[in-house]
């Protein structure tokens, strides 16, 4: 059965997803960008908007029974390749080794965005 893990808190979009989805599991993770919690864009500079497009994966997660301990995957938007030394260091403040398999694309995204974040995790045991 496939579930929609949700909470007030949960950072939503006005767009057609879900901030989630679980089977078994596994927990898929739709892309989460700079927003607030009604999907509002929050433009910063490349840092802020990493960390706010983080901070919304962390509280996803979250909801879903996970955290970044248990990511699989990540798959990383930049629009400007000349902040991928920047995104590469603050990446190491949210994830350690052994990493997460990863993808970077870069001139991907419109204007109004610096950068988007989806990822795939797994739940965390039950203890």
């Amino acid at each position: 059965m496939i579930e929609y893990p949700s909470e007030p808190d949960t950072p939503r979009s006005h767009l057609p997803f879900s901030p989630s989805t679980k089977f078994g599991d596994l927990i898929f993770v739709s892309g989460q960008a700079s927003v607030d919690a009604t999907g509002k864009i929050i433009s910063e500079d490349f840092e802020g908007e990493m960390r706010r497009s983080m901070e919304n994966i962390r509280k996803v997660l979250e909801t879903a029974g996970s955290d970044f301990k248990h990511v699989l995957q990540t798959r990383n938007y930049v629009q400007d390749p000349a902040d991928i030394p920047l995104f590469n260091k603050l990446y190491r403040e949210y994830f350690s080794e052994p990493f997460p398999a990863r993808t970077t694309i870069t001139n991907c995204l419109g204007a109004a965005l610096r950068y988007e974040v989806e990822c795939i995790a797994i739940a965390k045991p039950k203890v």
